[in-house]
């Protein structure tokens, strides 16, 4: 039950994510939320995710960012960035994702989506048949109804750790421990 919220990897940070290995393996756009994700909530672009947004661009991706926020927000930060963007996704949703994958070009199979929240970032690019990353909220500093999520998020995080841990020992104990 709890599985439809699990990312397909959990990473400390949008900034450790070897995006060139997804590159090489056929991923050509990259679905971004912003608030916690890339910067602290509210916060403009900075130098750190300016950087690995042009990086990106120069290995060869499209770039949208996909925010529930209204587009005076989301059009702050792309000042800095000049990507595509959807503000208002309805996410959960899958169509903001679909849309996003439309308006870069791609397919399920070729797209990322990071995001730092597993009720609306995860499960809904999961809806969408996406490759989803969780990272890490940059900042604990949240409001309140982001705050009440992050609780049941714990939840759902414990389950899907206790997951990874099994299926690592079942890997280990196979002899498959060339990693």
């Amino acid at each position: 039950m709890l599985e439809r919220f699990y990312p397909d990897l959990y990473m400390r940070s949008a900034y450790q994510i070897d995006f060139q290995k997804y590159y090489d393996s056929g991923c050509r756009g990259v679905i971004f939320d912003i608030d916690n994700t890339l910067v602290p909530h509210g916060a403009p672009a900075d130098d750190r995710s300016i950087k690995l947004i042009q990086e990106l661009k120069s290995m060869g991706y499209s770039i949208l960012l996909l925010s529930n926020n209204k587009e005076t927000r989301v059009q702050m930060f792309n000042q800095a960035v000049h990507v595509q963007y959807i503000f208002k996704a309805g996410k959960p949703g899958k169509k903001g994702y679909m849309r996003a994958m439309e308006m870069m070009g791609t397919d399920r199979k070729s797209t990322l989506f990071v995001g730092d929240q597993l009720f609306t970032d995860v499960w809904g690019a999961r809806n969408a048949g996406i490759f989803s990353i969780l990272v890490q909220p940059i900042d604990k500093k949240e409001e309140i109804q982001i705050v009440l999520k992050r609780y049941l998020e714990k939840i759902v995080l414990a389950c899907y750790r206790r997951k990874c841990r099994k299926e690592c020992r079942a890997y280990l104990a196979e002899g498959k421990n060339d990693h």
